[in-house]
């Protein structure tokens, strides 16, 4: 396989002979308004500044060639924004975590959106939804319900996309489980002034780490939008500091082949 990481959480996998585009959010530079008090959130930092922080690596033309599904593991607007939904033809095969996600993509026009179930398969890929905690306690009210996705093929290692999830007992259940030889972890400890972390941070990686001594595990969402909170280069730091050899921290644009 190969994932390309293309900024934030949007990841084009290849698995199996097809591509898949997971999360696309793909906006220019500062065209989305900052997560915060205007747009009915908490107060935030950096909400001074417009979304997304950073523009993409490439082109959308290119992050969307020849991509045979799209996973929408929820639908937040830095997980699925206008520009997406402009962008792909109505007709590509769309996986959605409820029926109620199914409806809003639905009524954006696309006709061939699925409800992402614990058996689904395409072309003969094993496709298994996953639980999410997009944060603890009292701010999971305004995060709403997320999942993640492991991926299962015969000629393939298992992976695991995590999604925007902290680590709770469900990660964990899902690494026992699936025994996935690759993780994709959401590690940006994005978080409003209140409330905690939304997405995993050091310490939620090293719980992953820690779970799953022998996968290899790429950390993404990072950096591009205004309520991060872990940079590349702090996880970096932690993760020399801890002697951890099978974390990598990708730039945006760079890819890797497991």
């Amino acid at each position: 396989m190969n994932i390309h990481q293309i900024r934030n959480a949007t990841i084009v996998v290849e698995y199996a002979g097809k591509r898949f585009l997971i999360d696309p959010m793909l906006a220019e530079k500062g065209t989305l308004p900052p997560f915060g008090p205007g747009v009915g959130l908490p107060p935030a930092p950096r909400q001074d500044q417009n979304n997304p922080l950073i523009s993409l690596p490439t082109s959308v033309d290119n992050i969307i060639r020849d991509i045979d599904a799209v996973i929408v593991t929820h639908l937040h607007p830095d997980h699925w924004d206008d520009a997406a939904k402009e962008a792909l033809p109505k007709e590509i095969k769309i996986f959605a975590q409820s029926d109620e996600d199914v409806t809003e993509i639905q009524n954006a026009g696309f006709k061939n959106v699925e409800v992402l179930q614990e058996d689904t398969v395409f072309e003969n890929i094993q496709l298994i939804k996953t639980k999410g905690e997009h944060g603890r306690g009292e701010i999971l009210k305004h995060a709403g319900q997320v999942c993640g996705v492991v991926f299962k093929h015969a000629t393939e290692k298992t992976l695991y996309v995590a999604g925007d999830t902290v680590w709770y007992e469900a990660v964990q259940e899902i690494i026992d489980t699936h025994k996935p030889e690759i993780i994709v972890v959401n590690a940006g400890d994005n978080q409003f002034h209140v409330g905690g972390s939304l997405v995993m941070g050091k310490d939620d990686v090293y719980e992953v780490v820690k779970a799953a001594p022998n996968a290899k595990i790429m950390a993404v969402h990072m950096e591009a939008v205004n309520h991060w909170g872990l940079s590349r280069e702090e996880l970096k730091s932690f993760i020399n500091e801890k002697a951890i050899t099978n974390v990598f921290v990708p730039d945006d644009g760079e890819s890797y082949t497991f």
